[in-house]
């Protein structure tokens, strides 16, 4: 006897900040979800600024911070709107949304994360509950609360032979997907945060269209050494980052640091996006040699994976083939936001999706907070 449909949405919108992505399926067979719509709608330039300004301390950040979360969240019922138009469905037949927010301070070992979210509003436009807040839990019971999606992972992509699942937001991290074995994942640095930072600065284009204009540029050695010795990149798994960590000061730093060094070899700045994809292919290669040696496939999603030079640069380190997920049916930039409906999915069937395996917490935890209509 056919199930009957369990209708979940799910948004996300990461430390890129370019936009929102937003999916609608059917979680009926939860390792099978059935998208039956996607969406997308790009941040407002005015909110954009604001939600990165927030990333670091400034005046009046309560109140900022505030209006900037309903600002976000109305972006949000455009989404589920555009969705719920697509497939006819009313917003009674949809059982929630996962609505993650977006992060704006993320510091585990502090033992606080803080994303930017007014689940409660978007409670009230949409008319459908929100489950929201899925970092705390995890980070109460001691671990980083991130990343959030490896369970997911497990769920939609685990196979008979080792795989690794590559997410290239602005942060990259990767699942770890091997039989028989508890799934593990972590952050590996990042991924398209600093090409895009340098491409705006540089060019005013938000972000570097498939790599192209790192292609026309050459790999400086002697930065990407100076890039690598973070010790942030030897630290062992649990780990986690973000905006914190790797944003404009930290480059600037390196920058100003290998100028002062080399006062007669000025870098083009093509050639300083070029070691910024050759420090994102290089630290999840790394992770991937050192962390899971036996992967036989890489399924690369998120919006790196539309980057044709980032995923030339990691075809030419790993041993594996490397294939984007829209290889095995799934576009490359519905996985995160599919994800979010999978976490609401899980918090409403109080299935555990908080692995210590992956984040270093306590116990297994569920993930989440519901907000009703």
């Amino acid at each position: 006897m056919p199930q009957a449909p369990a209708y979940y949405i799910g948004l996300m919108s990461g430390t890129s900040t370019d936009g929102i992505d937003g999916v609608l399926a059917d979680f009926s067979r939860p390792n099978q979800p059935r998208t039956l719509a996607s969406a997308s709608l790009p941040l407002p330039p005015e909110l954009r600024q604001t939600l990165l300004a927030l990333n670091i301390s400034g005046p009046d950040e309560l109140v900022r911070s505030a209006h900037a979360s309903n600002q976000l969240v109305r972006q949000y019922a455009q989404v589920c709107a555009k969705l719920l138009e697509q497939t006819d469905l009313d917003a009674s037949q949809v059982v929630a949304i996962g609505a993650h927010g977006q992060t704006v301070r993320h510091d585990p070992l502090a033992g606080y994360t803080l994303q930017l979210n007014a689940p409660a509003l978007l409670a009230e436009l949409s008319g459908i509950d929100v489950v929201a807040d899925f970092r705390t839990r995890d980070v109460a019971a001691g671990g980083h609360g991130a990343p959030l999606v490896p369970a997911f992972h497990q769920a939609l992509f685990s196979s008979t032979y080792p795989r690794t699942v590559l997410n290239l937001g602005g942060i990259a991290n990767i699942t770890i997907l091997e039989p028989g074995q508890p799934v593990r994942g972590f952050d590996t640095g990042p991924a398209n945060v600093l090409m895009d930072l340098w491409c705006q600065l540089k060019t005013s284009r938000p972000y570097d269209h498939k790599g192209q204009w790192a292609a026309s540029g050459s790999v400086n050695p002697q930065l990407l050494t100076l890039l690598l010795e973070d010790p942030w990149f030897r630290l062992p798994p649990p780990k986690s980052t973000g905006r914190d960590l790797f944003n404009q000061a930290w480059l600037s730093t390196r920058l100003s640091a290998w100028h002062a060094t080399n006062p007669h070899q000025p870098l083009a700045d093509a050639d300083i996006q070029a070691t910024l994809l050759a420090l994102t292919a290089q630290t999840v290669a790394d992770a991937v040699t050192t962390h899971a040696s036996r992967t036989q496939e890489l399924l690369v999603c998120g919006g790196g994976a539309l980057n044709d030079a980032l995923m030339t640069a990691l075809h030419e380190r790993l041993d594996c083939p490397v294939h984007a997920t829209s290889h095995v049916g799934v576009p490359v930039q519905d996985v995160e936001a599919l994800a979010f409906a999978w976490l609401a999915w899980a918090y409403v069937n109080n299935h555990p999706a908080g692995q210590p395996s992956v984040t270093g917490a306590r116990r297994a935890t569920i993930l989440g907070c519901l907000h009703k209509a």
